[in-house]
């Protein structure tokens, strides 16, 4: 962890000051993933930029400067139209970047999951109705109206825990319309809420009612013509299977994810969950983004991973959830693999939208570093949603997307489980969660004020 407080802002050659739409200043300390091109691996990952006494500007809704208040200060201009933002003396990070999520569902499995906290099993659980079949039959079932309303619900909520990008897989569905249906919702989401969403068509989810027994029906008649239409229709950026016993095995998964990357969609794959199936050798020979879960990844795994440029998405939150092992993070950066850190947030498996305490489980679980932490949640997340231009760093010609937390250092988001103290979240410049920028009509204060 670099510990200098090291300029991160535009290099200036000549006294240039420009006119800002927000100023955040009175920072104690800024925390970035250093500069090196993403996505980070090995050492890398755990470089991190810290300056005390740091401030961020932003014009139309992008960084423009951070770094030390003097150097911020010396190259902005303060008017009538700037709103200052006193950070207070907090924690600021960049907005994290959740790479795999399920937001896009109605219901919840609240009684499976207190079924679970008996003693049941899996089969149980199916027995009493529960699965991701329940929620299919939740969501199927949901006006439209009820279902945007409660993924929107569900996105106010992983705001609230820092999160200002983050990817929205489909798979609740048990069609073809029914699946359109559910990225639409996800398109009209995406416009009105202030996080930035990413849409990945997972049509190989699950085998719903109706295909029981072959896997193979639903991948040629329903999972490989929804991506058809769902690329077409520009509804989805990437698309996702799931690789495991029991759902679809490596040959249906190569033939939906060629079908993919013919329609020029990214690759994705849920993988090595439970067993392992291939998941991570079909990733790296077709060129995927991401292979995601990996608690029962072993060394050949962790060797081949390393080895490519394949990221290794570790989803703590459903490993701690299902009382599964912690994927081995720690030996997947040692090995030199691309790592990223998600929620998997879902209403099965991983009920849980914070990244805060994803990084805490990485700690205690995968041998994961704070640092290492959030750079796996912010740029490598933002690298596999090809989002890493823009999204998870504060440095000028970024998103202005900020977290301020009422933590005295970088450490304690890991360190302390459960509400790490998230004040204010900043998005596109505009305070949207917490500390509020001052009213339109209220006078600028002084220039020395920041």
């Amino acid at each position: 962890m670099a510990d200098a407080p090291i300029p991160i802002g535009r290099a200036r050659s000549a006294p240039s000051r420009q006119a800002v739409d927000l100023v955040i200043h009175g920072i104690g300390t800024m925390v970035t993933p250093a500069g090196a091109e993403p996505p980070l691996r090995g050492d890398l990952l755990g470089r991190v930029i810290t300056v005390s006494g740091a401030a961020i500007a932003v014009r139309n809704g992008m960084i423009v400067e951070a770094g030390p208040e003097l150097q911020v200060r010396a190259a902005v201009e303060v008017d009538s139209r700037t709103h200052l933002l006193d950070a207070r003396g907090m924690l600021a990070i960049p907005g994290f970047v959740d790479c795999h999520a399920h937001p896009l569902f109605a219901g919840d499995r609240a009684a499976e999951f207190e079924l679970r906290s008996r003693g049941a099993d899996y089969r149980d659980i199916l027995a009493a109705g529960g699965g991701i079949g329940s929620t299919i039959a939740q969501t199927d079932a949901a006006p439209d109206a009820e279902l945007r309303a409660q993924v929107d619900m569900h996105l106010d909520w992983m705001l609230r825990a820092g999160t200002t990008t983050t990817e929205m897989k489909s798979g609740y569905a048990s069609g073809i319309a029914q699946e359109l249906r559910l990225l639409g919702i996800g398109m009209q989401a995406a416009a009105g809420h202030p996080i930035d969403t990413s849409l990945t068509c997972l049509a190989a989810h699950a085998v719903p009612a109706g295909f029981e027994g072959d896997a193979d029906a639903w991948i040629d008649e329903v999972a490989i013509p929804t991506l058809g239409q769902a690329a077409s229709e520009g509804r989805a950026a990437q698309a996702d299977v799931f690789l495991e016993e029991g759902t679809f095995d490596a040959s249906q998964a190569r033939r939906y994810l060629e079908a993919a990357a013919a329609l020029g969609l990214g690759l994705r794959l849920h993988a090595d969950q439970f067993t392992r199936q291939g998941g991570i050798e079909l990733a790296i020979e077709l060129g995927a983004r991401s292979v995601d879960h990996l608690e029962a990844t072993d060394a050949d795994g962790i060797s081949r991973l390393a080895a490519s440029r394949v990221a290794a998405v570790l989803l703590p939150t459903s490993a701690h959830f299902l009382g599964r092992p912690a994927p081995p993070g720690r030996q997947l950066i040692d090995a030199g693999a691309v790592v990223a850190l998600a929620s998997d947030f879902n209403p099965g498996s991983s009920f849980a939208e914070s990244l805060p305490l994803a990084m805490h489980l990485a700690a205690v679980g995968s041998g994961m570093t704070a640092a290492e932490s959030l750079s796996a949640a912010t740029i490598n997340g933002a690298w596999v949603l090809g989002l890493h231009r823009v999204a998870g760093r504060i440095q000028q010609g970024y998103r202005a997307d900020i977290v301020l937390c009422d933590q005295p250092d970088l450490r304690h988001l890991a360190y302390h489980a459960g509400t790490p103290g998230i004040e204010g979240v900043v998005k596109h410049g505009l305070p949207v969660v917490g500390i509020d920028a001052p009213a339109d009509d209220a006078p600028p204060p002084p220039e020395a004020a920041f």
